[in-house]
């Protein structure tokens, strides 16, 4: 958090401190002078448009490979619980006198890699590992460089934009 953004966020403490602590009613603390703000302290000085449209863009993929990524996590449940109902399969195949068929089935798919020499633990380790922290990092360091670390400035700024100012629910900020 940049300097200017943190006075910011000092400030607003200290206002949500003088108005009784921050679940003193948050419709109170939403003062005029906020309502009146265009950006309220999100784009730092000196950041085009063209820079947040870019940066934006970065951060939009980041968020595909985060849904991808989550995928990924349930692609690796799914697999290790249909592994665990399919060897409960074979036990009531044996149950039911079928030793052969249940057989085949433990020694040909139970624990089985689904990638050749992994099972779906070292798929999500490996894609955490060598892309996502990797993304992930290489975000955070644009966000720092390029826009003082604000996040999601484009998406304030349509807030700012959108929202009906001093109507319930439409408040400029928690």
């Amino acid at each position: 958090m940049g300097c200017a953004r943190l006075q910011c966020y000092h400030a607003d403490l200290g206002e949500r401190s003088r108005l009784g602590g921050d679940d003193a009613g948050y419709q109170a603390a939403v003062t005029e002078s906020e309502e009146s703000s265009v950006d309220y302290g999100r784009r730092p000085d000196g950041v085009s448009d063209e820079t947040v449209d870019a940066v934006g863009s970065v951060s939009e993929a980041m968020e595909y490979v985060d849904r991808a990524r989550g995928h990924l996590y349930s692609f690796h449940q799914l697999m290790g619980r249909a592994d665990l109902v399919l060897g409960e399969a074979c036990d009531r195949l044996r149950d039911a006198g079928h030793d052969e068929v249940a057989d085949r089935l433990a020694s040909e798919l139970v624990g089985r890699n689904v990638l050749y020499g992994r099972w779906t633990f070292q798929i999500v380790e490996d894609f955490d590992d060598n892309y996502w922290s990797v993304f992930r990092e290489h975000e955070q360091r644009i966000l720092d460089e390029l826009q003082g670390g604000v996040r999601h400035i484009f998406e304030a700024e349509m807030k700012e934009n959108r929202r009906s100012k001093g109507r319930p629910g439409h408040e400029a900020r928690p």
